[in-house]
């Protein structure tokens, strides 16, 4: 927890449900949020978003941050493989 405290941007990827508390957080720290678990009451990320709110300048929610934004990049990405694809034939 401590060296969380100490960092600007913390990004969750551990699969582990609101791993990431308050006691993680500075004040006006962004969190990134890219964690996801399911639990009784839904699905969840690494974040606790309601522990967090308060504290950090920014916090991506779980569900509907990142994964929008995902996706828009896969398709891209895909888009971008299919181009390159045809000009080779």
């Amino acid at each position: 927890a401590e060296l969380c405290r100490s960092a600007d941007i913390i990004v969750g990827a551990s699969g582990q449900a609101r791993m990431i508390g308050a006691e993680h957080c500075k004040p006006g720290a962004t969190l990134i949020d890219v964690g996801i678990s399911r639990t009784e009451s839904g699905i969840v990320g690494d974040v606790d978003f309601e522990a967090v709110k308060g504290i950090a300048g920014a916090v991506t929610p779980m569900p509907g941050g990142t994964g929008p934004m995902t996706i828009a990049c896969l398709l891209e990405n895909t888009l971008t493989a299919a181009t390159l694809q045809c000009v080779d034939l």
